[in-house]
């Protein structure tokens, strides 16, 4: 047997093991409650929430796909959405155990906690939702470990192997999000302790993920295009402001459902999120206006999820009013960095690191200026509230997460590429990822046209469709 093919059956086998193994696990009563600890409004808000975050994940797809060149729009897309299928198994089997099981000295989760999912259904609420099924904490944590991987496709578009991607997503999820998820969210975890806020994941997911794409984008250096500074026209610009719309909409559930129960702080999160958002878009659309550019959907766009990254992490711990000036700082400044990164020697396809990675870090400092126990009694008051040592502790938080992801994703990607070249030869880049890694295509199958003034199918051609 060759070595491709030993290379193409490892996945399948590797899934294969975890279905069997899933067959054997006792299955054990749901917690009984007594009918006292659970509350209904807050588990529907709750399911609610998750099923908001999981339409982040295809909104995303659209968001990205409609932004590369339309011969690797389907290609884009998928490395996205196929995070919905490998971080579900991975959660199940080890990534909540990691995450949140007995913490081992603060560090990480221990893996026989919750493996399988055993003890989940019948153990005690979370500490940080107490009044929800522990299940159900772990199926909305488990939406958040889904999209963080998904948000890094957009650094490599265009140049990286599907195959390869997958492992990156698996390692990631193990060694970089389970880590930083242990050290943030969990009661133990040393970034906790330490005093550090992040309500929704702030390092946890943007950071996190902005640290990666900038380290893939390193490893896997510029494409053609990049290097002979060819602009590469969006495919389907509407689907960037469908999947925007999914993102806002989704993010609704990503940071307002973090309050875990159905009640103000729910409600300020909510509105915090979007305040953030719209500033935000309309800061980085103006901000390009000055540059001497027109109004543009996708400057509008960019900045709205710009501001939904930035609003993140002190969406629970920051006033209203101050939601605008976190939008609009975190617009300016990663429109800045947009722009030396594309003029640099990094080829960052979809701006990733700009605007999740920076736009993670604005809003954590932001977080340890403007948050206030006015908002979240279990918060902390911020530099703005006369208290400069929180905005210094979310500072070295910050710093460590920067610093292990990028470090950890950049060994990662590095050891993928040692395995198997994670990069597609000239030849499938000049032809597009869509054919060659998935024997599909954006445009596909017959067109209408018009011969004559009547309307005919005619089949695509090749030339047409790149």
């Amino acid at each position: 047997m060759s070595k491709s093919v030993v290379k193409q059956t490892i996945p399948f086998m590797l899934l294969l093991l975890a279905a069997v193994g899933a067959v054997f696990i006792p299955s054990l009563p749901h917690f009984d409650d007594g009918g006292k600890i659970y509350n209904g409004a807050d588990i529907a808000w709750v399911l609610t929430a998750t099923a908001l975050v999981f339409l982040m994940t295809p909104g995303l797809a659209l968001f990205y796909g409609g932004m590369v060149h339309r011969k690797n729009v389907l290609s884009t897309m998928i490395k996205s959405v196929v995070s919905a299928g490998i971080v579900s198994v991975l959660w199940v089997v080890v990534g909540f155990s990691l995450c949140f099981g007995e913490s081992v000295n603060g560090i990480i989760g221990n893996p026989s906690t919750y493996m399988f999912f055993q003890g989940v259904n019948s153990g005690a609420p979370w500490a940080g939702g107490p009044t929800i099924p522990l299940t159900l904490f772990s199926v909305f944590q488990l939406m958040f470990a889904i999209i963080t991987p998904g948000l890094v496709v957009g650094a490599v578009a265009g140049r990286i192997r599907f195959i390869s991607y997958i492992s990156f997503i698996a390692l990631f999820m193990l060694f970089v999000y389970a880590p930083l998820a242990h050290w943030s969210w969990h009661p133990e975890g040393f970034l906790f302790k330490m005093g550090a806020l992040d309500f929704a994941g702030g390092t946890v997911v943007h950071i996190s993920a902005g640290c990666a794409a900038l380290a893939g984008a390193m490893v896997l250096k510029r494409r053609k295009a990049h290097i002979e500074k060819k602009e590469v026209p969006p495919a389907n610009i509407p689907y960037v402001l469908i999947g925007t719309g999914l993102l806002w909409f989704g993010w609704f559930g990503f940071n307002a459902g973090s309050a875990l129960a159905a009640n103000s702080l729910a409600v300020s999160a909510f509105a915090t999120t979007n305040i953030a958002a719209g500033a935000a878009g309309l800061a980085w659309m103006f901000f390009d206006v000055l540059r001497g550019k027109k109004p543009s959907v996708l400057g509008f766009c960019i900045g709205a999820v710009v501001g939904l990254v930035a609003i993140t992490p002190g969406a629970g711990f920051v006033a209203i009013p101050q939601s605008i000036f976190i939008g609009f700082a975190a617009a300016i400044v990663s429109n800045i960095v947009a722009h030396k990164i594309t003029n640099s020697k990094i080829d960052d396809t979809l701006d990733v690191f700009a605007c999740h990675g920076v736009g993670g870090m604005v809003g954590m400092l932001l977080t340890g200026l403007f948050a206030t126990t006015t908002v979240n009694g279990g918060g902390a008051d911020g530099w703005f509230y006369g208290n400069p040592e929180f905005f210094f502790t979310q500072l070295k938080a910050m710093t460590v997460a920067v610093v292990y992801s990028f470090s950890v994703s950049y060994a990662i990607f590095k050891l993928i590429n040692l395995i198997q070249p994670m990069r597609v030869t000239s030849e499938e880049e000049e032809l597009g990822l869509d054919s060659t890694q998935h024997n599909e295509k954006y445009m596909q199958g017959a067109l209408l046209v018009t011969k004559n003034g009547v309307l005919v199918d005619e089949d695509v051609k090749e030339s047409e469709i790149l």
